[in-house]
């Protein structure tokens, strides 16, 4: 799926450039509610630019809230037919006790926008950031992962589709695998710079043939969960996340969690002592590739959908889902 040159160039410029804080630039551009409709003040963009947005950032090794903001709380306001502004949003899924956890960017956020389960289906709220309890937490890369206590009365809820809330997790889970990759790719590029500039026993490292499959490994890993990230992209645009689009990321996310742990433990390994001190950027990376595997569903929970998915297929169907 093609995007258009001008506007990656944008993005990598953006990203690159106001390493700082790029969030209001991306505000003043559009770029910080793409999906959104035009109608409604946003671009009217959809999810390969989407997608190409949180690359650009994850390969810049930018941290963001634009997931939260667009692709999660956009969509929910959307969903319950609720007003939308640039005010700074994030999203979450709250259980019986009014409680979430690991929530993206709450404590920095104008606005909370939330979704619980009701009566066999689902619920949204818009919730000033004053009106929710916030408890500052991170992630292992250091993003804030906060958790939150939402008080709000029957009435601040408004009932969205049914779908709404296993639709949230597979559109974390898609975008959380596009980041991912983003982050593999520049680990990859790291750890080849790295072993043809370093030398040792006079020859460089790429020419040591230990060195050569490690790097051939996080190649291989990182084209494979390049592909099924891809994949999934593309089936979920083609057929609205219907068909078997929420295969498709299941596959993305177990291919994805299994080439992080390959990639980050071979690009730690060619860069040696150098590797693991705070100065050198692969931590960078690193860090967040370990931790984004795991949210919106962890990598276990992802290799069990796919093998469910192959059992439920049996012998005469599982050449299809395959192919399909």
């Amino acid at each position: 799926m093609t995007v258009d040159p001008d506007l990656i160039a944008l993005m990598n410029d953006i990203l690159r450039t106001e390493v700082d804080d790029p969030w209001p630039r991306l505000v003043d551009l559009g770029l910080a509610r793409l999906t959104a409709p035009e109608a409604v003040g946003g671009s009217g963009a959809g999810w390969p630019e989407a997608s190409a947005l949180i690359t650009a950032a994850a390969t810049a090794g930018v941290a963001i809230p634009y997931v939260e903001h667009d692709l999660l709380a956009g969509w929910l306001l959307r969903r319950a037919h609720l007003p939308s502004s640039d005010a700074r949003r994030t999203a979450c899924i709250i259980n019986d006790d009014g409680v979430a956890t690991g929530v993206g960017w709450a404590a920095e956020s104008e606005r909370i926008v939330a979704l619980r389960a009701v009566d066999h289906g689902w619920a949204v709220a818009d919730l000033p950031r004053s009106e929710v309890d916030v408890t500052a937490g991170w992630n292992r890369a250091g993003e804030p992962r906060d958790r939150v206590h939402v008080h709000a009365g029957a009435s601040a809820w408004n009932r969205v589709p049914d779908d709404t809330g296993e639709m949230f997790r597979l559109r974390g889970a898609l975008a959380r695998a596009a980041a991912t990759v983003g982050a593999l790719d520049t680990i990859l590029q790291l750890s080849l710079d790295h072993t043809s500039a370093r030398t040792q026993f006079g020859r460089p490292l790429s020419r040591f043939q230990a060195v050569q499959h490690t790097v051939a490994d996080m190649a291989a890993e990182t084209a494979l969960a390049r592909s099924a990230t891809e994949a999934a992209l593309t089936e979920a645009v083609r057929n609205d996340w219907a068909g078997s689009t929420a295969f498709r990321i299941a596959v993305a996310r177990s291919c994805v969690g299994h080439a992080a742990s390959v990639v980050v433990r071979g690009g730690h390994q060619v860069h040696g002592a150098m590797g693991t001190t705070a100065e050198h950027r692969l931590h960078r990376f690193s860090r967040p590739a370990l931790a984004w595997r795991n949210e919106f569903g962890s990598v276990a929970s992802w290799d069990r959908a796919v093998a469910d998915a192959a059992v439920a297929a049996g012998s005469s169907g599982l050449w299809d889902l395959i192919t399909s």
